[in-house]
């Protein structure tokens, strides 16, 4: 298990998952890409299971062998942090009890995915997912705050009800793409008198999202630039308004590509550019997710020499 105990502060990297070419994972590719990413000075944690590590295409089995390798890996160095990405209570309440019996330090919960019909309407069906997890396990847990113009995203007063409701919560992983909502939620959750940190994952303006007030970043872009994003935090935190702006100026490059349209590309992105740093030797995605054209990883190349993270 991760012997570092978990703090709802500081950079968590989103890591990828690596897979062969038939589709199955790559055990030693995907215990390297953990390895690198986990061992980056000044993370608070690594996140699996989530976007980024194409939780949407895995089995349990799978997300159960990606903590198990991530505490494997990593679990002495930093705390694992997992996704409950599940659209049954029943399920995410077995993927909490798995996460911590396999030795994570905390969990990222993801609305279940039939909440967009209709869910924010009816908030006691959004409580019972919480308490479906919060009945299997005692970890902390950050909220997935998705996008403000997703039937996904909560509103304010059902977030406010959910951290009042139940104390494991300690962070939200905020995802709105709202800044005066971002800016609310970061002045108010953190004065709490237990408070509740906000990770900014507004990875496009992290310089202005942390200046705002985030305690943290929990972003799957930190699985090709966690160094860069704790420079910058570590900017913000001292603040050097000039150190942030020049180390932002080199995150903005690859921000704009990972994040540009179409969005369902952007871990796939990021995959290539591993490719292209040395730190990954293919860049497979699991259908429906599609390899990219020449052109655009063309560009990624680009958004990594911008960046001064490979040579031109």
């Amino acid at each position: 298990m991760s012997t570092v105990a978990f703090k709802a502060e500081g950079v968590i990297p989103a890591t990828l998952l690596a897979f062969k070419s038939d589709y199955s994972i790559d055990e030693a590719a995907t215990r390297a890409h953990l390895s690198d990413v986990g061992n980056v000075r000044g993370i608070s944690s690594v996140a699996v299971n989530g976007h980024a590590s194409e939780v949407h295409a895995c089995s349990f089995e799978e997300q159960r062998l990606l903590v198990e390798l991530a505490v494997d890996e990593i679990g002495k160095v930093v705390p694992v942090t997992c996704g409950i990405y599940a659209d049954s209570g029943v399920q995410a309440a077995r993927i909490a009890r798995m996460a911590q019996d396999a030795g994570a330090g905390a969990l990222l919960l993801f609305p279940s995915q039939v909440f967009w019909m209709g869910a924010m309407s009816r908030p006691e069906m959004i409580f019972s997912h919480f308490e479906a997890v919060t009945a299997a396990s005692d970890l902390p847990i950050i909220i997935f705050q998705y996008a403000s113009n997703s039937a996904l995203c909560y509103p304010v007063s059902i977030i406010e009800q959910l951290v009042d409701r139940f104390p494991q919560i300690v962070g939200i992983k905020d995802a709105s793409y709202d800044p005066q909502t971002h800016e609310y939620l970061t002045r108010t959750l953190q004065a709490r008198p237990n408070p509740v940190t906000m990770f900014t994952s507004h990875s496009s303006w992290l310089l202005g999202s942390l200046s705002m007030g985030a305690k943290g970043i929990l972003s799957g872009s930190g699985s090709v630039v966690a160094a860069l994003q704790v420079a910058l935090f570590e900017a913000i935190g001292r603040g050097d308004l000039e150190a942030a702006k020049a180390v932002h100026k080199l995150i903005q490059p690859t921000a704009d590509i990972f994040y540009s349209h179409p969005l369902v590309d952007m871990h796939n992105r990021m995959k290539e550019a591993l490719v292209m740093m040395g730190k990954l030797d293919e860049a497979i995605v699991r259908p429906p997710l599609m390899k990219l054209h020449p052109e655009e990883i063309a560009r990624v190349r680009q958004a990594l020499v911008s960046a001064k993270l490979i040579a031109s």
